[in-house]
């Protein structure tokens, strides 16, 4: 069996779409895997919760019942991908205690695949937590995201290094068509018709960054 992966979407910053990276993400493996286990570790809503509530749970890392619980689900290898949507006030809880309990190296130990995708900013939390993350995560597990609608420009130096996907800005009647509750990425693509429109194309190149990032990984652990 192949390495059962665990997607760590996360930011030390509210507002840089988190949620709806883990929205895209999750409805592509659901798509790709006909499952997929999401969780929604957040305060505000909505939340990822909200928008796919048959695939997702909540999550807590305030406490050593609920740390416990999550790692529990996250460290067993049974072929369903995980997906968790960190929000930025658990950010330096999670991976304290990843550090702590050697997280990494359990993971590894077990055949599961952490993958962190950290989404950029150019903040003062952003430039001090990225280099966190790289004491703690092997390159080949530390993807940023640059996010054109949040950073708009060129990513911070140290966060352009290594592997980076870039998810492009939409316009803002169409981010406010995708933020709609039942809104469905899949669906989109399924029932639109005309595959040329703005949306289905960068809902495609989204999923098509996702599938070139899992066989990126497939090839560094074979």
């Amino acid at each position: 069996m192949p390495p059962t992966p665990v997607y760590i979407i996360c930011s030390p910053r509210p507002l840089v779409g988190k949620t709806l990276l883990a929205r895209l993400l999750s409805e592509f493996l659901l798509l790709k895997n006909g499952t997929v286990a999401a969780f929604d570790i957040n305060l505000k809503e909505p939340s990822l919760l909200d928008y796919l509530p048959k695939i997702t749970e909540t999550a807590e890392v305030d406490n050593t019942f609920g740390k416990m619980a999550l790692m529990d689900r996250l460290i067993v290898n049974d072929g369903i991908a995980k997906v968790i949507d960190l929000g930025f006030h658990a950010f330096d809880e999670f991976f304290k205690m990843s550090d702590e309990i050697g997280f990494m190296k359990e993971a590894a130990r077990r055949g599961v695949s952490p993958i962190v995708l950290f989404v950029a900013d150019t903040d003062r939390a952003s430039a001090r937590g990225y280099p966190m993350l790289q004491e703690q995560i092997p390159p080949t597990a530390l993807v940023t995201i640059d996010n054109e609608h949040v950073v708009r420009g060129e990513l911070p130096p140290a966060m352009a290094d290594g592997r980076v996907v870039r998810i492009a800005a939409l316009p803002v009647f169409l981010k406010t068509y995708i933020d709609r509750l039942n809104f469905s990425f899949t669906e989109y693509l399924r029932n639109e018709k005309d595959s040329s429109t703005e949306l289905h194309q960068w809902i495609r190149k989204n999923y098509f960054s996702f599938r070139e990032l899992e066989l990126s990984l497939i090839l560094q652990r074979s």
